[in-house]
């Protein structure tokens, strides 16, 4: 089975954004951005998609499938 990284939390810093801010741009809880951040959470092509937007940065950049 392939290996989900994360790397969500160093762009969202790189921003000087806050989870909280970072989910109410995408619309979703700020839960489900700490679970994406520690890789709990496969997000869906859409959330991956509006993260990506938010931060300025590739999919194939924030969320890693090896």
């Amino acid at each position: 089975m392939a290996e989900f990284l994360c790397q969500l939390k160093a762009y969202r810093q790189k921003k000087n954004m806050t989870q909280e801010q970072l989910a109410d741009m995408v619309g979703v809880r700020r839960e489900t951005i700490m679970r994406l951040e520690k890789a709990q959470y496969n997000p869906s092509l859409k959330l991956a998609i509006d993260i990506s937007r938010a931060v300025g940065v590739p999919i194939e950049e924030i969320f890693i499938f090896e």
